[in-house]
């Protein structure tokens, strides 16, 4: 469990903060600092074939112990952080078994973690949790999962008795802005299968994600004074704010859950003469997503109609559901599930209410269910991880690889 922490906190405490404005891979230089870092132990713990590309994308080998052949499989995670929230001189705390109560992350500022509102909390009553000190976010999304990875690839080199096939590891940048697998080299990591180490709470275990598009609309109005406007005035905010009134009212996140999908409108800005907003579209069903694509094209022709040609509308698919690519070999999510059966862990099955490295990996060939990491209320200043948690993460790593040469 030490080595873990050790391990956790040394990476969190460096800034990979990733940026969506930026056109480079990675999208921050400070990215190469953990990156550099992390391709450096990975061959001090006796991995083989270890490589760093020229966009950072790290990629390293386990070599099989066993004369059978199987199947080569892989586990992969994200360095960098979220830019929804500082990263910047992250600063974690310990708290040693946990009582239950409000821990106190600034004291000067008054931010406190409470179980009264992250009821989560109380499932980890008397474990160790890693908190933030309430300034910064803490990376364990997803620096906990390369520690786990790391500690379980080092755990079965020290460990030649646990027998497995060929396993490789992978640690990507810029999977918070979305471009994590754009340019991963899916035929050169050479696995059958892969698993992201890149969910929530103890058992997670996901295999479909959102079907995902991006909207931009923009309205062009015409300005005239406003005494004299009757019949010539084109006011481009009322026609966005009427655009964005004909979307259901009942289909917005904070009305959906589950399956449920939803249109986002999450940025505005504009004036009379020129408005516009960008929205995201998602859902689970391949058609209803299609359908609700196609609603946005329907406005789009409806108002243009009645105001003259004045929006303009662009649509762009983002991932898809990547339960169409891993329900044909659903084996590799059975072998996942008897891992945690088999060290005690009750598997949650459920949908992700967003978007993995995997969902895109699995369109590109690599099928990539989604595993759990152990963190909680990422992106911001009351993320935590329980210790516990990413010791059993641990063990199912290992466990997985040891159930792929008995299972397939």
């Amino acid at each position: 469990m030490q080595q873990l922490i050790d391990r956790f906190l040394e990476y969190v405490q460096i800034d990979t903060q990733s940026n969506p404005n930026s056109k480079t891979t990675p999208s921050t230089e400070k990215q190469w600092n953990l990156a550099t870092e992390l391709a450096y132990e990975l061959e001090r713990i006796g991995m083989k074939d270890v490589t760093i590309d020229d966009n950072a994308y790290i990629m390293a080998t386990l070599p099989s112990n066993i004369e059978k052949e199987v199947p080569v499989i892989g586990f992969i995670s994200h360095f960098d952080t979220s830019p929804d929230f500082s990263g910047t001189e992250v600063n974690p705390q310990i708290i040693k078994d946990y009582d239950g109560k409000d821990i106190i992350l600034n004291q000067e500022k008054n931010i406190v973690l409470s179980p009264d509102y992250f009821e989560d909390l109380l499932q980890y009553k008397g474990q160790t949790l890693i908190t933030t000190d309430g300034t910064t976010l803490l990376g364990a999304d997803d620096k906990a999962g390369i520690a786990e990875i790391v500690t379980a690839m080092e755990y079965l080199i020290k460990h030649p008795e646990i027998k497995h096939g060929k396993i490789r590891v992978a640690f990507t940048p810029d999977e918070e802005i979305g471009r994590g697998a754009h340019k991963f080299d899916v035929k050169k990591f050479g696995a059958d299968w892969a698993y992201t180490m890149d969910g929530s709470q103890v058992g997670e275990l996901e295999y479909e994600n959102f079907n995902a598009a991006k909207a931009k609309v923009i309205v062009s109005g015409k300005s005239v004074h406003p005494g004299y406007a009757k019949g010539k005035m084109i006011n481009a905010i009322s026609i966005a704010n009427e655009f964005i009134s004909i979307l259901p009212p009942e289909e917005t996140p904070q009305n959906t859950s589950g399956r449920e999908g939803f249109f986002h409108v999450h940025h505005i800005k504009g004036e009379i003469e020129h408005t516009e907003f960008e929205l995201i579209i998602r859902d689970h069903d391949r058609e209803q997503f299609e359908e609700r694509k196609e609603l946005l094209k329907k406005i789009t022709t409806k108002l243009n109609a009645l105001h003259g040609p004045c929006i303009t509308l662009d649509i762009e698919d983002q991932y898809f559901n990547m339960r169409e690519k891993v329900t044909p070999v659903f084996h590799i999510v059975e072998i996942a599930k008897a891992a945690m059966e088999e060290i005690g862990i009750s598997p949650i099955i459920k949908p992700i209410r967003g978007g993995t490295d995997g969902s895109q990996l699995s369109f590109m060939g690599l099928p990539c269910p989604n595993i759990f990491a152990g963190g909680h209320n990422f992106h911001g200043k009351y993320e935590y991880v329980p210790v516990e948690s990413m010791v059993k993460a641990v063990a199912v790593i290992i466990k997985i690889c040891e159930l792929t040469t008995k299972k397939v």
